[in-house]
């Protein structure tokens, strides 16, 4: 039989949190394979870590994906598990962090709470359930627990829905968000190199581009030229680009340098990408 499968993603940081969790894992699924997505999500940051659990678990074997971005920990918020159409069961609380994983995956065909107290660890506590309950059922699920056993069911509409923001065309361009900042700076927007084609044509390389970031929360507009380009080495060090990243998605990055620092970008901000007659 293969090794159970178990991925997690968390914003714990570097402290020990992570490792309790992957031990109590390992206690119940001795044989278990832990992929750890990331640790070193933005604080309470729900989108991001949907953003990140959504673009990893597409590349990842079947199996028990954990996540824990769980600010309301404690709270009434349910503790929820996900039987999705690929077969693969999520983890973790119903704040919507879970849901495009569960969406890219097929969608969900069973949802639950975690209500089995025999699953979880025999003492609970207000604080940290990736400890005491989100990591003993998922390697409870991954050693063969049937996943009706965690719980009574819960109507799926019922789930906590975040959807990331979809691209438009309008007045001769394409209106898009910004979903996600990576560690290197670059920009990740929403939709896909089609999405820009439909909305000003073919994207040949080197074709220069009006990208604008209207004023936002505070933040004053700005607007930026850049090429379309397949690779950061087509650009001088420092110079800005907009291309697609390596899950298919816009992008928009400085070779060598880091575009979200150096404009001031930040995850939710509006982009306009239209157009233009040259690059400086």
């Amino acid at each position: 039989m293969d090794r159970p499968v178990i991925s997690f993603l968390t914003d714990f940081g570097p402290e020990s949190a992570p490792a309790i969790c992957r031990g109590v894992m390992l206690g119940i699924a001795r044989d278990a394979q832990i992929i750890d997505i990331s640790h070193s999500v933005r604080k309470y940051a729900i989108r991001d870590g949907a953003y990140l659990l959504w673009s990893a678990v597409p590349w990842l074997p079947v199996g028990v994906h954990v996540a824990v971005v769980d600010p309301g920990v404690g709270t009434e918020r349910r503790a929820i598990g996900l039987r999705v159409a690929r077969g693969d069961v999520l983890i973790g609380p119903d704040n919507g962090v879970l849901m495009p994983a569960a969406a890219v995956l097929g969608g969900v065909v069973d949802a639950r709470t975690l209500a089995n107290r025999d699953l979880m660890l025999a003492r609970t506590t207000f604080t940290f359930h990736g400890r005491d309950i989100f990591a003993p059922i998922a390697a409870r699920i991954a050693t063969g627990t049937p996943f009706a056993d965690v719980g009574p069911p819960i109507d799926i509409a019922t789930l906590v829905a975040l959807d990331f923001p979809a691209p438009s065309r309008h007045d001769g361009g394409l209106e898009t968000t910004v979903l996600f900042i990576d560690s290197f700076g670059n920009i990740r927007l929403a939709g896909v190199p089609m999405d820009l084609e439909s909305a000003i044509g073919p994207l040949a390389a080197g074709r220069p581009l009006s990208v604008d970031f209207p004023a936002h929360d505070g933040h004053p507009g700005l607007r930026e030229d850049m090429p379309w380009c397949r690779t950061f080495g087509e650009r001088p060090a420092g110079a800005p680009l907009l291309y697609e990243n390596s899950f298919g998605g816009l992008a928009i990055a400085d070779n060598q340098g880091n575009a979200a620092a150096r404009l001031g970008i930040e995850s939710g901000r509006p982009v306009r990408i239209r157009p233009a007659r040259g690059i400086p």
